[in-house]
């Protein structure tokens, strides 16, 4: 009996950590909207943003990106595809690999990342700081 309490203890906090990973997802989306981007789109200019602050324009390959972002290779590649549409990143060739593909971010993206990143760090902490109980 003690074992099936424990059991449903880790099961009901698997499943509270997905709502809360869902309610975040949601907020996160919505707050974004308005300025064109969702809550993965943002993710990418983040990470991009973050690697261009460490290394002063580094480019990610998509591979790496996704291992980041918890897509799939091709649905970060459309989703890519948006943002270079939208003039937010460049797709370049990996100079050690003519196979890869390489992402960077472009000032509009690095501008669009500054205007929205307080937002996004806004719901995180109003969503994630929360009493845990």
């Amino acid at each position: 009996m003690a074992a099936n309490r424990s059991e449903q203890a880790l099961v009901d906090e698997w499943r509270d950590l997905l709502a809360l990973h869902a309610r975040t997802l949601c907020e996160l989306d919505r707050t974004l909207h308005g300025h064109g981007l969702g809550a993965s789109d943002f993710e990418v200019l983040d990470i991009l943003a973050e690697s261009t602050a460490e290394d002063g324009g580094a480019a990610y390959r998509v591979q790496e990106l996704a291992s980041r972002v918890h897509l799939s290779q091709s649905a970060l590649s459309r989703l890519v595809a948006r943002l270079e549409k939208d003039g937010l990143v460049c797709r370049g060739m990996c100079s050690e690999d003519r196979r890869g593909v390489r992402v960077e971010l472009t000032d509009g993206g690095r501008a669009r990342h500054a205007e929205v990143k307080p937002l996004q760090r806004a719901v995180l902490s109003r969503m994630l700081d929360r009493p845990k109980g």
